[in-house]
């Protein structure tokens, strides 16, 4: 076998690649060093991407405050239930339209692709909220976002592209839509289940804006992004974690840094499990239109 040697376009892909992964991972390591540091060694600007002069006390404070704890919590169990409905929702959708007898198929395929080009906005959402009831209801973090029109058609998209004659064998067996789904579709369909499924799990994990509208009154339902969001905004609100920590100028910014960190492992942690289905999936769906 003969080996292709590099020439420059290989070698600029890879100085492109390298640069891309350094912006995505060295703000990371900058807040992780962060936490890690000590307040003095932070105020004194000496930190970058190492830590300097170790401590995990900021880690201890965040970990010993009941209201982040119950934060990431309720945010776990949201994120749970979130995925679940959307995944069913995007399912429900997309299969229908991949049946050529549906009446009105096009006609529906474009009211739904209508909602992905134009939104009412965020006064006419809320308006629409309080009419419903859900203003200070934790549903509002779950029924408004119940599908994604993209992570639909991605669905639709892979459904189309399984053979024809798997479906028509089995109604020839007697199956109906149903059977055809639970049966043969959704089986087959575990690559981009687990994609959309990490789509839909980021999504909410890293939601705030929504918690942030129409939650103003109902902090016990704040998901772990709009606390973080909160805490970045006041900072009195993280040495309230710990009354002696305003003590020490800079212990404030490493508890922010150390809650972000944690807030980070939950998500980081999931994406090993689905990183195998995640290409295969994101493409695959891609394939017919």
């Amino acid at each position: 076998m003969v080996k292709r040697r590099m020439d420059a376009g290989d070698v600029g892909i890879m100085v492109f690649m390298f640069l891309l992964i350094a912006v995505c991972i060295l703000p990371i390591m900058n807040v992780a060093s962060t936490a890690f540091s000590s307040p003095g060694a932070v105020m004194r600007q000496e930190v970058t991407f190492l830590p300097v002069e170790f401590q995990v006390g900021s880690f201890l404070d965040v970990l010993n405050d009941g209201r982040f704890m119950w934060s990431m919590a309720w945010t776990a169990i949201l994120t749970a239930i979130a995925v679940v409905v959307n995944l069913i929702m995007t399912i429900l959708c997309a299969y229908p339209l991949t049946y050529d007898s549906l009446k009105g198929r096009k006609v529906i395929s474009f009211f739904i692709i209508f909602t992905m080009l134009f939104n009412a906005g965020l006064i006419p959402n809320f308006i629409l909220m309080r009419d419903l009831n859900l203003i200070n209801n934790p549903l509002v973090l779950i029924l408004p976002g119940m599908i994604s029109v993209f992570n639909m058609i991605i669905m639709r998209n892979f459904f189309m592209g399984i053979p024809d004659s798997l479906k028509e064998s089995a109604e020839m067996d007697g199956a109906g839509p149903f059977t055809v789904l639970t049966k043969i579709y959704l089986p087959l369909s575990t690559p981009v289940l687990a994609t959309l499924g990490l789509f839909y799990a980021v999504g909410r994990w890293n939601g705030f804006q929504d918690a942030l509208f129409f939650l103003p009154s109902a902090p016990e339902w704040h998901p772990i992004q709009l606390l973080l969001y909160n805490i970045l905004m006041n900072l009195t609100a993280v040495d309230a974690m710990d009354p002696g920590a305003s003590a020490a100028p800079g212990w404030g910014t490493t508890v922010q840094a150390a809650a972000i960190v944690i807030a980070m492992i939950p998500i980081l942690c999931v994406y090993p499990f689905v990183q195998k289905y995640f290409v295969q999936g994101a493409t695959l769906g891609a394939v017919k239109g």
